[in-house]
């Protein structure tokens, strides 16, 4: 039996995470097994990994691996890619090319990021999982191979499949053996020896003096989220190693970074991509939201009062009388507007006396210039004076 250990030191793992070490041992007891295999984790979590284990552990150890980054391919190109094409098949395809599953055979092809791949190459992809038989574009020809495929991806593929984005007869294909690494943050005791890890080799690899956090960064380090997983703190490590050593004085053999210094390495935490919610004061809106919702009333009662008049000119019949059963119906929306007026004028903010307010503010702003409060009420003046009058009227 092939010890952990073992695979942490040839593969440069570190930690003891018991999720960690449950992938890595379910990786190395499903490598004789010839079946696809698909790996899970958030993006920078180390899965490219999972697939040099299960070939360098099975009997295809001796063919070939491939890798191959479905999101990095054009769309266009894919098919190509994977299955090889005929010359003269499209424009530019000057020779005869054997595509990814015709180069593998005998070993094993690492499909990352697969969640990317367009439906139409899907159904080619099961056909090859399921027949071992391909063709190459611009062929009809039927050729055979012999390949191991192992799928990564970060996407949640069942949610892929209920936006018609994943088939589902190719992922439960993959999804017998499900091998899943753990994001960082849900392997706190293993940040700290992480960094340690990259610092030392970094401290190595540049000559420059060893970069060691106090208790308080150390404590910072496992609080963070890490939303960029191992790469992120391979990255921010590497950053330290350069900036802060360059600091020192050559004498120096240690680099001692607290808390306040590595904060400012940390990228800000953001839990939400959507706005930040708007507070507004316990004594009330501002008079330029209060104004802006007033305006905001003010149209939507013209845009009723619009309406209203586009249905009862529309209705009228030959003879300019109205359809009896249409005039019923707006009889009674007429008699429901008059009862939700006087329901409306025993609110304090009604729309009537919104209207007035807007109205009187323009007026004020221009010194009861009616022609310039009009146009900036965004109505005719002619308008204006029919709303100041039925206004009046209403507030005898």
């Amino acid at each position: 039996m092939i010890e952990l250990q073992n695979i942490k030191n040839k593969y440069d793992i570190i930690g003891n995470d018991p999720a960690l070490n449950d992938a890595l041992s379910l990786a190395i007891a499903i490598a004789p097994a010839d079946i696809p295999v698909l790996v899970t984790g958030e993006s920078g979590t180390g899965k490219e990994v999972i697939p040099k284990i299960i070939h360098q552990n099975s009997r295809r150890k001796n063919g070939k691996y491939f890798v191959v980054n479905c999101g990095a391919i054009p769309e266009g190109t894919v098919e190509s890619e994977l299955f090889g094409h005929e010359k003269g098949s499209f424009t530019g395809a000057i020779d005869t090319r054997k595509g990814y599953f015709e180069e593998a055979d005998g070993g094993t092809l690492f499909l990352d990021e697969i969640g990317e791949l367009p439906m139409s190459v899907q159904a080619k992809l099961l056909r090859v999982m399921q027949f071992g038989v391909f063709k190459r574009v611009g062929s009809s020809k039927d050729l055979k191979t012999d390949v191991r495929i192992i799928a990564a991806t970060n996407k949640n593929l069942l949610h892929e499949i209920s936006k018609d984005k994943f088939r589902a007869d190719l992922y439960y294909r993959f999804s017998a053996v499900t091998i899943s690494l753990p994001s960082l943050r849900d392997r706190q005791e293993d940040i700290n020896i992480l960094f340690r890890k990259f610092a030392s080799d970094f401290s190595a690899e540049y000559g420059v003096p060893r970069v060691a956090l106090t208790e308080e960064a150390s404590l910072l380090l496992r609080k963070y989220r890490w939303p960029g997983n191992i790469r992120q703190l391979k990255n921010i490590a590497e950053v330290i190693c350069q900036l802060e050593t360059y600091k020192m004085q050559s004498s120096a053999n240690k680099c001692l970074v607290d808390a306040r210094t590595l904060k400012q390495y940390l990228p800000e935490e953001k839990t939400t991509l959507l706005p930040a919610e708007s507070h507004t004061p316990e004594s009330g809106m501002s008079s330029e939201k209060e104004e802006a919702l007033i305006r905001a009333l003010y149209q939507l009662r013209q845009d009723v009062d619009y309406l209203k008049s586009m249905l009862l000119n529309g209705a009228k019949a030959e003879g300019g009388q109205m359809l009896p059963a249409l005039n019923s119906e707006i009889e009674e929306r007429e008699d429901a507007e008059e009862q939700e007026i006087k329901m409306e004028g025993q609110e304090e903010l009604s729309i009537e006396k919104a209207n007035l307010s807007l109205i009187e503010k323009a007026l004020q702003k221009h010194g009861g210039n009616r022609k310039l409060a009009a146009q900036e009420l965004g109505i005719s003046e002619r308008n204006l004076y029919r709303k100041l009058d039925k206004l009046k009227k209403m507030n005898k």
